[in-house]
C-alpha cells in the first residue's frame, strides 16, 4: 500500500516555464501579443501545419473552426458518442445538430462505416476524434469527405505529436499523402488543458489552411478586422470593424509562455509517456481480465491516455468498485468518457437510448483509465501495476 495519493493527471510545470512567464509579467504584453504569436509559428514548425491560431481552449478551437466553415441552424455535423461533451456541445453552440455514430471496437475510435450510414443532404461535414490519442482511419474519412463534399474538423484534443501514416496529427493532409488529389477542407482543433501532454493551463490551438486560419481569427475576436495585437503595437491602427458576431477566444501571451517551454520538451515527454506505456502493457499481457489499449501499426500514438478495459466476465466485482479499489491502495484513477448519448440533455432532446450505440456503450461499462502522467516515478508505475495485479487477482471469478 502506498503512503501517499498518486494523482491521475497532474502537470509537469518547470523552471524554465515560470521563468517565460515572468519574462511576459515584466513586458508590455500579458494579453495576445507576440509569444502568442511566436507560440503559433512554433507550433506550426512543430506539427507541420500550413498554419495555426492560438485560442483558450481546445473547445473554443472547435468552435471557431466550426464558424470559419460556415456551420449554422439546419446544417448536420457527423461525430463520436465516445468523447467529452465539448466535441458536441460546439455543434449546438452554432445551431447545427450533432449527428452520433458509433465507434470501431480495438480503438474506439469513430467507425467510417457508421459514418457513412449516417450522411444526409444536410451534413457538412466530419469530425472525427482521435481519442486517447490513437489516430482515427483518416484514409476513410477523407474518402467519405471528398465523395460527399464535406469538410473535415479532427478533434485531436489528446493527440498532439501522434502520427497517422507518417503524417503529424494536425499537419496539412494535402501535402503529406491524406487525401491527396482532395478538395476536402480540413482543421484539427488541439487542447492544452492542464492535462494535456502539452499544457498552458488553459488553451488550444486551430490548424488548417491560411484562409481558414484567418477566418477563424476574426471569429475569435469579437469578429473584429484586426486583433488587440496589431491595433495596439506601434505599427498597429486604432481603426477595427466588426465584420462576424464573434466571440471571445483568443489566447494569452501568459498561455502562450508556458506553451512555448512544453513545446521544446514535448520530445522527451512523450518518450517518458511511451516507457510508461510499455511497462503497463508488458505488465497486463498475461493477465485475461484485463485488455490493454490497441495501437495500429500505421499510427504512432500520443498516448494521452491508458485506457484498460476490464473483462467483468471473469471478475466478482463491476467498473465502479474495481475504482474504488483502486483508490483505497491510494491509486488515482478515471473514465473516459460516459457516451455523449447517455447524458439528459442530449438523451432527452434526440431521444437516444443506451444500446443506440451498442459498442460505445458496451466498451464504456468497463473502462478505467489508469495514470499516466510525467510526474510518476519508475516506483509510481510499479505501485500501479501491483494494485491492478492484486485487485485482479482477490476478486478473479
Amino acid at each position: 500500500m502506498r503512503d501517499t495519493f498518486l494523482s491521475f493527471s497532474p502537470p509537469l510545470i518547470g523552471e524554465e516555464e515560470i521563468a517565460e512567464v515572468i519574462d511576459t509579467l515584466h513586458s508590455d504584453w500579458i494579453t495576445t501579443g507576440p509569444k502568442a504569436r511566436r507560440f503559433e509559428q512554433e507550433f506550426v514548425e512543430f506539427v507541420g501545419a500550413p498554419a495555426a491560431l492560438a485560442v483558450s481552449s481546445g473547445t473554443d478551437a472547435m468552435l471557431v473552426g466550426l464558424a470559419a466553415l460556415g456551420v449554422g441552424p439546419g446544417d448536420e455535423v457527423i461525430t463520436t458518442s465516445l468523447t467529452f461533451c465539448s466535441t458536441v456541445h460546439v455543434i449546438e453552440h452554432l445551431g447545427a445538430r450533432p449527428v452520433l455514430v458509433d465507434v470501431e471496437p480495438d480503438t474506439l475510435n469513430i467507425d467510417p462505416a457508421q459514418v457513412e450510414r449516417a450522411i444526409t443532404p444536410r451534413t457538412r461535414g466530419i469530425m472525427p476524434v482521435h481519442l486517447y490519442g490513437h489516430p482515427c482511419d483518416m484514409d476513410a474519412l477523407y474518402a467519405l469527405a471528398d465523395e460527399h463534399n464535406l469538410f473535415i474538423l479532427e478533434d485531436a484534443a489528446h493527440a498532439l505529436s501522434a502520427t497517422y501514416k507518417g503524417r503529424t496529427i494536425g499537419s496539412s493532409p494535402l501535402s503529406q499523402g491524406v487525401g491527396e488529389g482532395t478538395g476536402v477542407r480540413a482543421l484539427a482543433a488541439f487542447s492544452f488543458y492542464a492535462t494535456k501532454n502539452l499544457t498552458t493551463a488553459e488553451g488550444g490551438m486551430l490548424t488548417g489552411d491560411p484562409d481558414l486560419i484567418d477566418q477563424a481569427r476574426i471569429w475569435s475576436l469579437h469578429g473584429m478586422s484586426r486583433d488587440a495585437y496589431k491595433r495596439y503595437s506601434s505599427e498597429g491602427s486604432w481603426f477595427y470593424e466588426v465584420i462576424l458576431p464573434g466571440f471571445k477566444c483568443n489566447m494569452t501571451d501568459i498561455q502562450a509562455a508556458l506553451g512555448l517551454q512544453q513545446l521544446r520538451k514535448l520530445p522527451s515527454f512523450q518518450e517518458r509517456r511511451r516507457q510508461i506505456v510499455r511497462r503497463y502493457t508488458e505488465a497486463f499481457a498475461t493477465c485475461d481480465a484485463l485488455q490493454t489499449p490497441a495501437e495500429r501499426p500505421e499510427v504512432e500514438s500520443a498516448w494521452h491516455i491508458y485506457a484498460i478495459r476490464l473483462n467483468l466476465d471473469r471478475l466478482r466485482i463491476d467498473r465502479a468498485r474495481f475504482i474504488e479499489e483502486l483508490k483505497a491502495r491510494n491509486i488515482g484513477a478515471s473514465v473516459h468518457f460516459i457516451p455523449i448519448h447517455l447524458h439528459p440533455y442530449y438523451r432527452d432532446k434526440y431521444g437516444y437510448r443506451p444500446n443506440d450505440f451498442p459498442v460505445a456503450y458496451r466498451e464504456y461499462q468497463r473502462l478505467v483509465s489508469l495514470p499516466l502522467n510525467l510526474r510518476m516515478s519508475d516506483a509510481d508505475v510499479e505501485d500501479v501495476i501491483e494494485a491492478v495485479i492484486d485487485i485482479v487477482t482477490r476478486f478473479r471469478r
